[in-house]
């Protein structure tokens, strides 16, 4: 053999956090998406601290997150909330793990194909080679996690945030714009000029990515899909997926 993938990188244990239960993770580098809700991320210690010492603080994390994580630490729903987290191996992903300064949780936005490569993996389709290619390839998109998101203003980051929380039921831009208490017109101004997109394309972008986490998870049909992310029916999802991601929710 004269490349073996799985000593650089490949998937080596699924977990998932749902509801209100707390999640204790520990043993190399860990990297996932926070879908819904939110989370707190407590690091932990193998060694007692000495009296005085300062502690690692707790990070927040909310929907659409990403998490990235080495060492030991335990993720505790704020509200309840759903997390995958993969666990990855070899030597490509120790590296990694070496130069994380803590576990945490980073913006998604600078990092947008992430969330499609651990719902590939998640789903334990792949195998061998393409697995450690696809695990690979996770690892390059979240290498680029420490670089600055985009600055937003208050306005504007108060609107994503309410799209992250509340994508599954919010109808639109209209009720948006009334949530935050402006008007659509300065609302898609200013979204479009801070994010690159529409507010109601970012709607639906975030839709999509949580529809592609549920099909990974293979338990759904598409009728509930498309009620438990915000869609009309099934038939109006798949119109959408294909718009978006140029396949067919079953191709995909």
């Amino acid at each position: 053999m004269i490349w073996d993938w799985n000593a650089c990188c490949a998937p080596a244990e699924v977990r998932e956090l749902q509801g209100q239960e707390p999640l204790a993770l520990a043993g190399g580098l860990w990297c996932g998406l926070l879908s819904s809700g939110q989370c707190l991320l407590e690091p932990q210690s193998a060694a007692p601290q000495a009296p005085g010492a300062e502690t690692a603080e707790s990070v927040l994390g909310h929907s659409g997150d990403l998490l990235l994580g080495a060492g030991a630490f335990v993720l505790r729903p704020v509200a309840p909330c759903h997390l995958l987290a993969l666990r990855l191996a070899g030597g490509a992903a120790e590296q990694f793990a070496a130069g994380l300064p803590g576990p945490r949780f980073a913006n998604s936005a600078v990092c947008p194909g992430a969330a499609e490569l651990l719902a590939r993996l998640c789903d334990g389709s792949r195998r061998g080679a393409d697995a450690s290619q696809t695990a690979f390839a996770l690892l390059c998109e979240l290498s680029r996690a420490d670089e600055a998101a985009p600055s937003l203003s208050p306005l504007v980051a108060e609107a994503v945030q309410a799209i992250r929380d509340n994508y599954m039921g919010l109808y639109g831009v209209e009720e948006l714009s009334e949530h935050l208490g402006i008007s659509k017109c300065h609302l898609v101004r200013l979204f479009s000029a801070e994010m690159g997109v529409p507010p109601g394309r970012y709607l639906t972008q975030t839709r999509i990515e949580a529809a592609k986490l549920l099909l990974a998870e293979r338990e759904y049909n598409l009728e509930l899909i498309a009620n438990l992310c915000g869609f009309s029916g099934a038939n109006y999802l798949c119109r959408v997926f294909k718009t978006e991601t140029g396949m067919s929710p079953a191709a995909w």
